[in-house]
């Protein structure tokens, strides 16, 4: 059907803001330039204490009461050895790995321009300093915003600090290593492109926000009375954004399903695999 005067259709793309947020006043000016305004980003406002020591709010997760863990973004205007300290302030777990040794997920852009390093040094890595998480003074809205959460009232506190080694860097920091819904698409059009003629793609539906969401067909062409006996196995991931890793898990058993291995090819020939890799 059409829309309404205005009303964005789902096939239409998205357009965001060009300009910044802030602008330095002139190269004295220390103050971070933040941004989030890029697939699979989130960071809703920051605010500056310091120039090392910046309090950050989180956007929640789409379609959720509260829920926040997922953050995303990327700073600019920043100086070689300078230590920044970042706040975010409505975390809504009351545990996290944080306080097991777990690291922030860390990518410069300098970094990957140096000629010496090895590929496997580039790219996203474990970093950060001081991390820790608590429980913070800020009180919700609703003390009832998950029904897991029970009684507990006010939001945590994630914070860890970062010293910066380039000049003029651009910096991201991530909660996990990201895969967006265009990694996932690169990867199905890559499979495609292999044309196998045991695997097909299709797609289940249309997201909320009209995405396509997608599924593969992974399985033998064998005799059709052979086929009948075949058992049906679903896999599907990625139930909740902030869960990247699950990506990369699926990622690893769809290149596993598909591979020439001799296991590989035994269970295409006794099942049929419909694989769901981003719900």
């Amino acid at each position: 059907g059409g829309c309404a005067k205005g009303e964005r259709r789902f096939t239409d793309p998205v357009s965001f803001p060009v300009s910044a947020y802030y602008k330095p006043k002139d190269e004295n000016d220390r103050t971070l330039v933040f941004e989030s305004r890029f697939e699979s980003g989130n960071l809703q406002l920051v605010h500056k204490q310091s120039d090392s020591e910046y309090d950050l709010v989180l956007q929640n997760d789409i379609n959720s009461k509260g829920h926040t863990q997922w953050f995303y973004f990327r700073v600019a205007n920043v100086k070689k050895g300078q230590k920044v300290k970042f706040n975010m302030l409505n975390m809504i777990k009351s545990k996290s790995l944080y306080n097991d040794g777990m690291k922030v997920l860390i990518y410069s852009e300098k970094r990957q321009e140096q000629p010496k390093l090895k590929p496997e040094q580039k790219g996203w890595a474990r970093g950060g300093e001081d991390l820790s998480y608590y429980q913070n003074n800020y009180r919700k809205e609703d003390a009832n915003v998950n029904k897991f959460l029970g009684a507990q009232r006010c939001y945590y506190t994630f914070t860890f600090a970062h010293t910066f080694e380039h000049d003029d860097d651009v910096v991201y920091f991530s909660y996990s290593q990201p895969y967006t819904y265009s990694n996932l698409t690169e990867d199905l059009n890559a499979i495609e492109a292999k044309k196998l003629n045991y695997v097909t793609r299709n797609t289940l539906c249309r997201t909320i926000a009209g995405n396509k969401c997608e599924y593969l067909t992974i399985t033998n062409r064998v005799p059709i009375e052979q086929d009948r006996k075949k058992q049906g196995v679903v896999i599907s991931a990625r139930i909740h954004p902030g869960e990247s890793n699950a990506s990369f898990m699926m990622k690893g058993a769809i290149d596993f399903l598909i591979s020439d291995d001799p296991k590989a090819c035994e269970l295409r020939d006794k099942f049929v695999f419909k694989v769901i890799p981003m719900l």
